[in-house]
């Protein structure tokens, strides 16, 4: 008989965090596993961190305590270099876009290929294309974001955020302030893009609809307790947590969570 495969590496292991803006606690003792191919979420209430959390993630806030490692590697202590190593591998699409207005889209997705990369502008320009017609907008590379509705900017800013090929997508509320059929549309786009390219996906989102039908894994900060409240599928956590406030949370407004076939 053959030996037993080992145990995958996780792609980011988070390791007793504390995140704080001076002597004040935001949330301590952080410790969870983002696997590869994971489509993460990052929930909880109002407040409680989220959007913190991932700027610890993606080294724009340093952690009181703890540690963040990628693939088993130290990110947290990284020298500057290295850590630059590390942040090439990321595609971050913020929460309003942050499309560049005065750019074109095609223009806003060729920034980073133009630098960081040696590429021809020929070469830029048929990438961005492909860039545009893998999130459904081939046909619109000269539209200004002012030109284009609130969910084509959503799926412009995670264009962009593809644009250097990323191992690891980090997307801050994408579907907010969408209609449901446009946050619907962007929840099936997420899937195709984990499902064709690869990556890991990390989410910031208190949308239930989207949590419930793309998210395989998730953590939960609880504002009560300052610290975390569950990790796991929050399609399980929804009925058999053993935190009430996971429970709550996941159960808020029922019937909005609900999805037409």
């Amino acid at each position: 008989m053959s030996a037993p495969m080992p145990e995958p590496k996780a792609k980011i292991s988070i390791r007793d965090l504390t995140m704080a803006y001076g002597s004040y606690v935001v949330m301590s003792d952080l410790n969870f596993d983002i696997q590869s191919r994971d489509i993460f979420v990052i929930m909880g209430g109002s407040g409680c961190g989220k959007s913190t959390l991932l700027r610890h993630l993606i080294g724009l806030r340093e952690p009181a305590k703890g540690t963040v490692f990628y693939d088993g590697e130290n990110f947290t202590t990284a020298e500057p270099d290295e850590r630059e190593k590390f942040i090439r591998r990321f595609g971050v699409m913020y929460q309003s876009g942050a499309l560049w207005s005065s750019l074109t889209l095609a223009e806003n997705i060729a920034l980073p290929l133009e630098e960081f990369t040696s590429m021809t502008p020929k070469a830029v320009r048929e990438l961005v294309s492909y860039k545009l017609a893998l999130v459904g907008l081939s046909g619109y590379e000269d539209y200004y974001p002012s030109q284009v509705s609130g969910g084509m900017n959503k799926r412009a800013g995670i264009a962009r955020a593809m644009a250097l090929d990323p191992d690891i997508l980090f997307l801050d509320e994408p579907g907010a302030g969408l209609d449901p059929l446009s946050s619907r549309r962007l929840d099936d786009l997420i899937l195709r893009l984990r499902d064709s390219l690869g990556s890991t996906v990390v989410i910031v989102t208190h949308e239930l609809a989207s949590i419930f039908a793309i998210a395989n894994n998730s953590v939960f900060l609880d504002t009560e307790t300052r610290t975390l409240g569950a990790v796991g599928n929050p399609s399980e956590l929804k009925d058999h947590s053993d935190n009430p406030n996971v429970r709550r949370f996941l159960n808020r407004g029922k019937e909005s969570a609900v999805t037409s076939p």
